[in-house]
């Protein structure tokens, strides 16, 4: 006899509602809730695989312990024990033990309740993280402009009638950084009601080709894109804050003192867009109609990440459309994120190695290898990796890969043996997806509409295993017991869930959340400033001094001349998700995704033909792929999609080892970075390309 359970997809950001169908403990099947509040019965190809990750053959069941190169079953208690143990000895003398945080868990509320404890136990400082791979730049801009890193200003697309997005692909994403399902259907209804949605990328992306206009730039410019339209919209005389006025500090004036002293030429000329077509886009975003400036990965990873956000946000106020029905909003979600933490942290202590500082607690993620590898005091000679792969996702990922080789203890928290997670001493694998309970509670401040939704857990936990919280709170009372390190009993995740919404501006209990499966509808955006402001004087920061004073960095990178090597970047594809639904089957199914795509001319002047295998090149690696001729990218740029790489040796993905790809990230370049957040430089990265 089957059962229906109505739970949230965990996979990305959009949080979509589902209907999981159960015969005991086999997944029947897998679809969109038609009754859920945020996403309506839609789903993407991702919810599918919670089904293969739950019954997965190479998901691992009991910890592993690594034994002259072979991996050996222990129990649970063994494992802590000697982890502790040998954790205590690492740290006795000069070497540190560090932290890495993978992209899962961000989706997981219990890991969230348990990071501090085990940080604490550790003795650790920062920590490595996804954050400076993707959207540091976000969050500490909006630490510096609206006083908290964690005041997202979304995108109302719903009540819009004019969205530019400028190096995002939320077909692909299904947001990033915007908690948004079905992002396809809410665009057809914008273009219904007679809006205009305008792409920027180099890549002709899945939203481009159902925008109205799409507009090639070239990689890693968009410094000068932002600086272009903000510089139209003054020579039009369209720049118009409206109610924001007010609420703009002394530093409004002088930006746009500085701004004006660019050419609208040269910047067109350095980004490759014409100055018609800055001056359309400026007037269309200055028309005073509801409109969207959006950004995404494309103008993050990249040496002016920061100052692209910053620069973004320009345009929303400059064009009054920011905290505007139908612009960018700020959610007030159930558990608000402002009200419970602090603004975040900026250079506390800075990286051994390079003097870069902390932000918002992070080290970066660029700099691991050089400081597990550069001997002396603080070398890191412990590294626990909970549910991530940097070996893939960091940049000079085949540095990092030697480097993880030479620690004194390594320990992942994973549910598979990847190219990370061998290298570990200790593999601790938490229970199966389905066995654990799902709350939006990073999520949810980024979500299109205030929601709230809890699923509990679809099946009880096997006998013997242990959910990802669990296994952290073990290590940390292991380590503090063998370092004296101070430690307290962990609140069980779902006690400080029920908490935390007690505390909520919302009548919210756990109880009442968990009698409404679809999820409780909190109403649409409203606008919160300058209420909603967190800066002193409840003013927005305008120029802050980091952004402000970077300005005059790509002044100088303006003036040089752009070199004549193709350029690399990334690409995603909404049936993956980084590297870690690569061994599912449904997902994996259909034509090899993992190739070189290159334009027609530049193929051609390389003697290149669809199928054939390019050799790929630059200072810090080489590899090889198969070659994608295709108009769909722009002439001296090529592309190589992100999260492959599964053909290193002891890499247990049976499904993913099918059609392992290459790993981008083993060209780019871990010295490039953006000096404002730490972080990593992903795109923009020249290599060279011959026929094998």
């Amino acid at each position: 006899m089957s059962t229906i359970h109505a739970r949230t997809c965990h996979i990305c950001e959009a949080n979509c509602g589902i209907l999981v169908e159960m015969n005991g403990r086999d997944v029947v099947s897998i679809k969109g809730n038609p009754d859920h509040i945020l996403s309506g019965g839609y789903i993407c190809p991702k919810a599918t695989s919670i089904a293969d990750m739950q019954s997965d053959p190479d998901r691992l069941h009991q910890p592993l312990k690594k034994v002259n190169g072979n991996w050996e079953k222990i129990d649970w208690e063994t494992a802590f024990s000697e982890i502790g143990e040998r954790f205590a000895a690492v740290t006795a003398g000069p070497k540190i033990p560090a932290l890495f945080l993978g992209n899962p868990n961000t989706h997981n509320y219990a890991n969230v309740t348990q990071f501090r404890a085990l940080a604490n136990s550790m003795g650790t400082r920062g920590q490595y993280s996804a954050a400076t791979l993707d959207q540091l730049p976000h969050m500490i801009m909006q630490r510096w402009v609206y006083g908290h890193n964690a005041l997202y200003p979304v995108p109302d697309i719903d009540r819009t009638n004019y969205m530019l997005i400028v190096g995002g692909n939320p077909l692909a994403s299904n947001g990033s950084m915007w908690t948004v399902p079905d992002v396809r259907g809410r665009i057809k209804k914008l273009q219904k009601r007679g809006g205009k949605l305008v792409v920027i990328d180099p890549r002709k992306t899945e939203i481009a080709i159902v925008a109205d206009a799409h507009h090639f730039v070239r990689p890693s410019t968009d410094t000068a894109l932002f600086l272009g339209l903000l510089l139209a919209l003054d020579q039009a005389g369209l720049v118009h804050p409206g109610r924001l006025e007010p609420m703009l500090d002394d530093g409004w004036n002088d930006t746009w003192a500085t701004i004006r002293k660019f050419d609208l030429t040269a910047l067109s000329g350095y980004c490759g867009i014409s100055t018609e077509t800055l001056r359309e886009i400026a007037g269309e975003l200055g028309s005073g109609q509801p409109a969207i400036v959006y950004g995404r990965m494309g103008v993050s990873v990249q040496t002016f990440g920061t100052l692209n956000h910053w620069l973004i946000q320009l345009l929303n106020i400059a064009t009054g459309n920011l905290d505007r029905e139908g612009g960018l909003m700020f959610n007030l979600p159930a558990i608000d994120p402002v009200v419970r933490h602090g603004s975040g942290a900026y250079g506390r202590f800075t990286n051994r190695v390079s003097g870069r500082p902390e932000v918002l607690g992070e080290l970066p993620a660029a700099e691991l290898t050089q400081e597990i590898t550069t001997p002396g005091d603080g070398q890191i000679g412990a590294l626990f990796v909970i549910a991530g792969n940097p070996v893939v996702s960091a940049p000079g990922g085949r540095q990092l890969d030697a480097a993880l080789e030479t620690l004194d203890l390594m320990v992942c928290i994973d549910t598979y043996i990847t190219e990370t997670s061998r290298h570990a001493d200790y593999i601790l694998p938490p229970c199966g997806p389905l066995e654990k309970d799902h709350y939006p509670l990073l999520l949810a401040p980024l979500a299109v509409r205030n929601f709230a939704c809890y699923s509990p857990a679809t099946l009880s936990k096997e006998p013997g295993s242990k959910e990802d919280w669990e296994i952290m709170a073990g290590l940390a009372k292991a380590i503090a017991s063998q370092t004296g390190k101070p430690f307290s009993e962990p609140v069980e995740p779902r006690a400080a869930l029920g908490m935390m919404l007690e505390n909520s501006v919302y009548d919210l209990s756990l109880e009442e959340l968990e009698k409404h499966p679809n999820a409780i509808d909190l109403g649409p955006l409203q606008p919160q400033l300058p209420e909603r402001l967190q800066t002193p004087d409840k003013k927005i920061v305008c120029a802050p001094e980091a952004c402000f004073n970077d300005l005059e960095r790509f002044r100088a990178k303006l003036s040089k001349p752009q070199g004549d090597s193709l350029t690399l970047i990334g690409r995603r594809h909404i049936r993956s998700n980084n590297s870690w639904l690569h061994n599912s089957h449904r997902l994996l199914k259909g034509p090899d995704r993992c190739t070189l795509m290159i334009h027609p001319n530049d193929a051609d002047v390389r003697r290149l033909s669809d199928g054939d295998i390019a050799h790929v090149s630059n200072h810090i690696g080489d590899l090889e792929l198969t070659i994608e001729i295709t108009e769909d990218i722009m002439p001296g740029v090529v592309s190589i999609p992100h999260g492959y790489g599964h053909s290193r040796k002891g890499v247990k993905l049976s499904v993913a080892r099918e059609k392992p790809g290459v790993s981008i990230n083993d060209l780019t370049d871990p010295t490039q970075i953006d000096p404002l957040s730490g972080n990593a430089v992903l795109n923009g990265t020249p290599v060279t390309v011959a026929r094998v």
